[in-house]
């Protein structure tokens, strides 16, 4: 899995179309289509999806380190075990500590971290870098 999303595998293909020149393709036989897009498939297959769950920095850490102890997504949600800095995130409005979130907000927010959770993939809230987990063996 490459860091390209599908959306820059498909602005590379537009780019690649528009260079082509007719007279350059040599048309072989009748598959001279799946010819041309096969390597294109291959690279867009093995893109990431473009919307990609965003979090903060010490949720993705905190990830990490449940999946390397290779705890479970319902363990990880468990408020009790949740570090301070990722109970806040989780519970609270972004940037007031002093509000907590609606219910629909919440969920919303457990949605985003299984999301993170199973793809193993996210972006950083803070630095926009894309994050990938190792594969499990």
């Amino acid at each position: 899995m490459s860091n390209e999303t599908k959306r820059n595998v498909f602005g590379q293909l537009l780019n690649a179309y528009q260079n082509l020149i007719m007279k350059d393709i040599e048309i072989p036989d009748g598959n001279y289509r799946a010819n041309i897009t096969t390597p294109w498939n291959i690279v867009y297959d093995a893109a990431l999806p473009d919307d990609l769950p965003v979090i903060p920095k010490m949720v993705g850490e905190y990830i990490q380190e449940r999946k390397a102890a290779h705890d479970s997504l319902a363990f990880a949600l468990t408020a009790r075990f949740i570090p301070n800095e990722v109970f806040e995130w989780m519970f609270m409005v972004t940037g007031d500590p002093d509000t907590e979130l609606s219910q629909i907000e919440y969920v919303k927010q457990q949605n985003t971290f299984a999301r993170a959770w199973v793809l193993g993939v996210w972006r950083v809230e803070e630095t926009g870098e894309i994050v990938k987990l190792e594969a499990e063996k």
